[in-house]
């Protein structure tokens, strides 16, 4: 029988709860912030939309991560994993590669084809994989380092993200195809069940892929999307096309042999979150002319305090890799 001595104290090791609730929450309010915020696609005039979004963006990177980790797998399966959750945000819960564009000002008809929207699906499923899952992962596992290894949900806790998931999509479905499209002037849209179809078969054929393929990042990703705004875009489109699938296969191939390299760090991780978040930020910048004053502002004002919290993070990255080479030589 165990002494007093020999027992450890109630504080000593801290409950499963207390362990992760920090990693979970950061990476549940980074995602949507990331992608969102930071890009200027979610503004301040409409900011409450931010909590469905962690909903779907936030619960759906945390699952994302936590198979990843269960599986022991790495950047591919993470980044194809997040393909998967594009996919289903663009094809199944707000369906906007597949519904005719409503924005003011948009080419709604480039690059539509078989019922989908080719160029705009093409820069989402880059956006949403990108900016959404792998570089708000990365950024949450450089803030907590000692728990980066380890899988975060237990099972009851993964029963409660599946409803709060759900209910996000569900919430997010209704939101933009019920109530923002025909405030935009657009026809109320329902897809045939073939593209559902499609859908669904490529997300099962994604998450199946992702135990086996590479990791991919760009950052020139966003002058894809460009093109559905600008006066002359690029012609014809699957012109386009052709070149955000080359960016794409080139950022594949150099991010898959440098993160094999033995030298990859975590110091190496950071600096590529970093650019990736930086080229999210400048995405917006172009276009503020057309901005109100207070969304402006608030743009400012988060784009300053994610800049202050990279450089906390870097700090605490480069301090800790010190110690590690030191400890090395």
């Amino acid at each position: 029988m165990q002494n007093a001595v020999d027992s450890p104290s109630p504080t000593a090791v801290p409950s499963t709860r207390t362990r992760f609730a920090g990693p979970i929450w950061a990476l549940l309010l980074l995602a949507p912030f990331i992608a969102e915020v930071l890009s200027g696609s979610t503004r301040l005039n409409i900011l409450f939309v931010y909590v469905p979004e962690v909903m779907v963006w936030g619960v759906g990177a945390l699952f994302c991560r936590e198979l990843v980790r269960r599986w022991r797998a790495g950047g591919a399966s993470l980044l194809l994993l997040g393909l998967a959750l594009s996919v289903a945000e663009e094809f199944l819960i707000q369906q906007t590669s597949i519904a005719p564009i409503p924005f003011l000002g948009s080419h709604a008809d480039y690059g539509r084809a078989w019922g989908v929207n080719l160029v705009y699906l093409l820069f989402m499923l880059g956006f949403e994989s990108v900016w959404v899952v792998v570089v708000p992962v990365q950024v949450t596992e450089l803030m907590f380092p000692k728990r980066s290894r380890e899988p975060w949900l237990r099972t009851r806790w993964i029963i409660v993200c599946c409803v709060v998931f759900l209910a996000g999509c569900r919430g997010a479905w209704y939101g933009w195809t019920q109530q923002a499209r025909p405030r935009l002037g657009a026809p109320a849209y329902h897809p045939p069940a073939a593209l559902l179809t499609v859908g669904i078969v490529s997300i099962l054929a994604l998450i199946g892929l992702a135990g086996v393929t590479a990791f991919v990042t760009g950052l020139g990703w966003f002058f894809i999307i460009t093109q559905i705004f600008v006066p002359k875009p690029v012609q014809p489109y699957w012109l386009m096309i052709l070149m955000g699938i080359g960016w794409g296969l080139v950022t594949f191939a150099l991010f898959t042999i440098w993160a094999s390299r033995g030298g990859w760090s975590t110091l190496h991780g950071f600096s590529a979150a970093f650019g990736a978040t930086l080229g999210c930020m400048a995405a917006p910048y172009p276009s503020i002319a057309t901005w109100a004053k207070p969304d402006l502002i608030a743009l400012v004002v988060f784009d300053v305090l994610a800049l202050v919290g990279f450089a906390l993070l870097g700090r605490k990255v480069f301090s800790t890799q010190k110690v590690r080479e030191l400890n090395l030589a």
